[in-house]
């Protein structure tokens, strides 16, 4: 599987089709794989590039901490390394947070960016949100990855035909390094780029499952500070849309993108 060498590690990425770029960057604990019923599609009109993060598929996984900015420098290395000048950048959970710092730290590489079910920060703030927090990193250390995977699964795909994407995210997240898949989760904790949203000037599309872990409203909130950006809300939906709901967010993204920004 081809890999490049960006800041002293090894990226995995996998590139398909022609035309102009698009990045698809994955969220935590997954892979590249988080879009599997998306690069079929977007690959017979665009240029689809796909990576495994730092301490995520296989891309290599470090010991030392990481951070957003550490992704989002990946990211931008892995483009340049490609021939890569600008790309349609589409972000999930995770991937949505590293979209937003790359578009910060390096603007030119960004020509449209697309936040699936993400913000541009994760601050703690009261006592769920430390709940919420600890509850994870206790599952991984006493219980394991595989343990982690299954209580997130019945979150993510909840309904009874949900059963297989139950099982087959269950197998794919006890795949992850215990260490890597909690050095991930620190670097999003405390991370914030919410004062710096104004000087994204790239056409912006924040999409967002009705039954998100965080609500529309804060996708509404945060939209007003990014000057050229809206909102699409899909219905029926939760927190892996691209993976649950194909149907409904492929032609989302596709009639975003075919808008010729």
């Amino acid at each position: 599987m081809p890999k490049i060498r960006v800041n002293e590690i090894n990226l995995h990425y996998e590139v398909s089709g022609e035309g102009q770029p698009l990045l698809l960057i994955h969220g935590l604990g997954s892979s590249a794989r988080d879009w599997e019923l998306q690069v079929p599609e977007f690959s017979k009109l665009y240029q689809v590039i796909t990576l495994d993060l730092r301490g995520h598929g296989q891309s290599d996984k470090p010991a030392e901490p990481y951070s957003m900015s550490l992704f989002a420098s990946d990211t931008a290395g892995l483009m340049k390394a490609l021939g890569i000048q600008s790309a349609h950048v589409v972000g999930l959970s995770l991937g949505g947070g590293v979209a937003f710092q790359l578009a910060i730290d390096s603007p030119a590489l960004v020509r449209t960016m697309v936040i699936v079910n993400s913000a541009p920060e994760l601050v703690v703030r009261n006592f769920k949100d430390r709940l919420g927090v600890w509850q994870r990193f206790a599952i991984v250390r006493l219980l394991g990855m595989r343990k982690m995977g299954e209580v997130l699964s019945k979150r993510l795909f909840p309904k009874d035909e949900h059963a297989s994407l139950r099982a087959t995210f269950v197998e794919r997240w006890a795949e992850n390094d215990p260490r890597a898949y909690q050095n991930a989760m620190r670097a999003m904790i405390g991370w914030s780029v919410m004062d710096q949203l104004s000087a994204i000037r790239c056409p912006t599309l924040i999409i967002s499952a009705d039954q998100d872990y965080t609500p529309v409203a804060l996708k509404e909130a945060y939209l007003k500070r990014i000057p050229n950006a809206r909102l699409v809300v899909i219905p029926d939906a939760h927190h892996a849309t691209p993976v649950e709901q194909p149907d409904k967010f492929n032609p989302v993204l596709m009639e975003f993108l075919s808008k010729g920004n």
